[in-house]
């Protein structure tokens, strides 16, 4: 299927299997109601995205909110490419059982602050598009 302007429309399970394929995406936020893009660390976890911020990170205004999170990856010519975005609510878990378990994921850290917080971007709304 492809949409209005000739892209092709990306499935679900194509979105997950791309979001799976990269390790830094951006995070779109609003803070004192102005629009924030900030570049983050993730993993993809089941139907969510799992962001490691530093403590004392600008992206923990975040929290309990509805966000965006965006990847592409787009040839300079525009000749090729693609792009995935989700929507969905940010929570920080804060459950040491879920903790641990998000602790073993290969998820890098910027190895700043005293701590790492863990926020979880459910994946309510998810499409792509691809360049064919």
């Amino acid at each position: 299927m492809y949409d209005s302007v000739g892209l092709q429309v990306l499935s679900r399970e194509e979105c997950l299997r791309l979001l799976a394929t990269t390790a830094v995406g951006r995070l779109v936020y609003t803070d004192q109601a102005l629009p924030v893009v900030h570049p983050v660390v993730y993993v993809v976890d089941g139907d969510s995205v799992v962001l490691r911020v530093p403590d004392g990170s600008a992206t923990l205004v975040a929290r309990d909110t509805i966000a965006a999170f965006q990847i592409d990856q787009i040839a300079p010519d525009l000749s090729r490419g693609w792009s995935v975005m989700a929507v969905g609510h940010v929570s920080e878990v804060d459950d040491e059982g879920r903790l641990a378990r998000l602790r073993d994921l290969p998820l890098a850290s910027r190895g700043v602050g005293r701590r790492d917080h863990y926020l979880v971007v459910a994946l309510e709304v998810l499409y792509g598009r691809r360049i064919p």
